[in-house]
Parts: structure tokens; sequence; C-alpha cells
């Protein structure tokens, strides 16, 4: 199946000072958090995206227009509310240090699974549907494009920790482990199988060994799309250090 870049946002001002945005109005990225977007668009510009999906959220529309302004030929970003942020209710706008003193702070830590934020969405609600919407989306691309397509959605710190758990095999108690930083990109190859997760919480490297060949070529090899390479493999066409 198609291929996806699962790319954060930029830092915004509520990140910057502490403050659990959530769904909240108006948040935008801060001067460091556009300077992110930036390279994270030069960084896509040598991939034809197929398409680009964005959180309805401001953030990462901003992170998104930067993304499609570097593209040879643009998508239009398009929004999906299944990507959307966590609905972290009551918490909504705290102050982080302040809310790591509730009780329900250790429950998020240690046993997200069992999490529900007073007045929104359980975490395991909130992981659901993000890893439905990324799979429905990227099956939709390939109906679209081909197996060999690559696309980007825009999301948010827990719904792309939340898709890698899912992709790894991980249960949601195991999703804190995963490090997802502001501007970073992972990548996660869909499979009939199971999934690949090929890169995570990147912010440098040439992603240009995931184009799509070239028409009339495949990059295919023999053994069947869904099959690990015993022993490593050889790695990717293109990529520094692989074999061509």
């Amino acid at each position: 199946m198609a291929t996806v870049l699962l790319v954060r946002h930029g830092r915004t001002t509520a990140n910057s000072s502490g403050v659990l945005a959530g769904r909240s109005p108006g948040v935008r990225l801060d001067d460091v958090g556009t300077e992110q977007a930036a390279r994270v668009g030069d960084r896509l510009a040598k991939l034809d995206l197929a398409a680009l999906v964005t959180s309805p959220l401001e953030r990462c529309r901003q992170t998104a227009r930067e993304i499609a302004g570097r593209q040879t030929s643009a998508p239009k970003p398009r929004r999906d509310k299944g990507i959307v942020e966590v609905d972290y209710g009551d918490w909504t706008g705290g102050e982080l240090k302040k809310l790591a003193k509730e009780p329900l702070w250790k429950v998020v830590q240690g046993h997200p699974s069992a999490a529900v934020f007073p007045g929104g969405e359980s975490m395991a609600a909130m992981a659901a549907r993000a890893v439905s919407a990324v799979r429905r989306l990227d099956a939709e691309v390939e109906a679209e494009h081909g197996p060999d397509a690559v696309w980007a959605a825009v999301s948010h710190g827990d719904i792309i920790k939340a898709v890698l758990a899912d992709a790894l095999g991980l249960h949601l108690d195991s999703f804190q482990r995963i490090v997802v930083d502001p501007a970073s990109v992972s990548v996660v190859r869909y499979t009939p199988g199971r999934p690949f997760v090929l890169m995570t919480n990147t912010f440098d490297g040439d992603l240009g060994f995931l184009r799509p060949p070239a028409k009339g070529r495949s990059r295919r090899s023999r053994r069947p799309d869904s099959d690990a390479a015993v022993g490593g493999g050889a790695g990717p066409a293109g990529r520094p250090g692989s074999a061509g």
C-alpha cells in the first residue's frame, strides 16, 4: 500500500509557554515553529506528494501550507477531523506544570488506555479514530495513485504517537515511550500484511529514496510486500550507504 509521512506541526506559542493547547482556537506557530515548518517543506520538496492531509487546527494548516508551497505540483491540503488533536476537555488550556499534579496525570503517563479526560475524550478513543483515519486515507491514496504513492498527514504529537504505536504493534500503554517532536517526520509504509515503520521523529536527511519510481520502472523486489528482509536487507536504492 502507499507510504505516509506523519508530520507534526511546528512549535507553537502554547508549546513554548507550557500550555496544553488541545483544540483551543487561535493557537498558531511561533517564530521558531514557522522556521521549522519551512524546513519541513524544504525537506519534502523533492517528493511528489500524492496527497496532503491536515488536522483542521490552525497550527497544522500553517505547517501544511509550507509543505504545499514547496511542491512542484502542489496538492491542495485537505482537512480531516480524524487526525485532529485530542479533546482534552477540562484540561484544555491548562498549564502542564499544574496538570502534572492531577491524579489523572499518572494514568496518562503509565496507563493511557484507561485515561479519560474530564469533559473530553479517552486516549483509547483518540487512538482508535486516529489509526482508523490514517489507514482509511492511506487506502484512498493507494486506490487513486497506486501502491507506490507517497502522501503526508500533518497532525499532533499524541495522534502521531498513537499511529506509530499501532504500526509497531505496541499496546497503547506503551505509546508514551515514543517521542514525536514539533516539525518531525515519521514514515510508515502500509502493506496488505502489516505496516513497516521506516523512520521516526526525524529532522534531517534526504527523503528522496521515498520517491515513487519513474513510469515503466518498479522498485518492488521479488519477495511479497509484507515480508520482512531477513538479516536486514540492503536498504532502499538511492539512500546513502544502500545498494543501487
